[in-house]
């Protein structure tokens, strides 16, 4: 069985006494993989500021651009891939336990305590809301800038943040039996979700995984539909398809490679799954890519 919490992304704070952090990201590869799947504790707000991606948060894909905010509410699962070579956004990430009172008060038990507790979620993909991103800017320019007083204003623009959420953006209240439940299903199959990740090149059989989750065929594969929202053998072969787009578009690799590099023998079979998840095949693919290269002059370079 594979060890629980494998894919708990542990959280360094650079101030333990004022749990925020911002990291800049940057993709310049189309296809490029900006996280594979992972989840944290934390709460996570990515504003995208130029390009295009893809991005899956537990059974759901969101597709955003430049102008867009992603709220990863904690423990939600999620996995990003670049739709762009300039992708750049800001990811913004606090411990809840920042806006907390020690102080059991109407705002701490009725909002604060249940966003920590994780029993109120909100939607993931926020768009038009001029308001929440100058919020989101702040907060960014406070933390570089780190003026008397920035911590302030820091936990005044998050306030401002989860009370526009609260008004407008909850997608659902959980009861904590739910959360409880939720949890489980989190713990027991984020291994599994890791351990395809790293092996998607390998034969991987539901009855593989099933034991590797000690769960029967049945039981593994209803929590994981109901985890996911994608049937096993779905699961895989999007995760193949998605490494074979990357190396389709950044590698001189030949079709018959990448298929064997992303565990498909049959050339064939490959293209077939290939159409079906990309609309075209992988050699049109591959000779857009190449037209379009030799276009920009990119050539010698941009299969590197």
């Amino acid at each position: 069985m594979i060890k629980p919490n494998a894919m708990l992304e542990p959280m360094d704070m650079p101030n333990p006494y004022f749990p925020i952090k911002v990291h800049r990201c940057k993709a310049n590869q189309y296809g490029q993989i900006m996280f594979s799947n992972h989840w944290h504790k934390h709460i996570e707000f990515l504003y995208f500021i130029s390009g295009k991606a893809a991005i899956e948060c537990n059974s759901f894909e969101y597709i955003v651009q430049s102008g867009e905010l992603l709220v990863m509410n904690s423990n939600d699962l999620h996995a990003g891939v670049s739709l762009s070579d300039d992708l750049f956004y800001y990811a913004i990430i606090l411990d809840p336990s920042l806006v907390q009172s020690h102080a059991m008060d109407a705002v701490e038990t009725k909002f604060i305590t249940p966003i920590k507790e994780n029993l109120i979620l909100f939607n993931n993909k926020i768009e038009n809301d001029t308001h929440i991103k100058n919020c989101m800017l702040s907060i960014v320019r406070e933390l570089d800038n780190q003026e008397l007083g920035y911590e302030l204003s820091i936990k005044s623009h998050l306030f401002a943040i989860l009370t526009l959420l609260l008004r407008g953006y909850v997608a659902q209240i959980l009861t904590f039996n739910d959360h409880k439940a939720r949890m489980i299903n989190l713990e027991r199959f984020t291994p599994i979700l890791e351990y395809i990740e790293t092996n998607f090149h390998k034969e991987l059989t539901v009855e593989l995984l099933a034991d590797k989750a000690g769960l029967s065929r049945f039981h593994f594969s209803r929590l994981f539909k109901e985890l996911t929202g994608k049937s096993v053998t779905d699961y895989v072969n999007n995760t193949r398809i998605r490494r074979a787009e990357y190396l389709l578009r950044n590698t001189l690799l030949t079709i018959s490679e990448i298929a064997l590099t992303v565990g498909y023998r049959d050339i064939y079979y490959f293209s077939r799954i290939f159409k079906k998840y990309k609309d075209v095949p992988p050699s049109q693919m591959q000779k857009a890519v190449s037209k379009s290269c030799s276009r920009r002059g990119c050539e010698s370079t941009c299969h590197d």
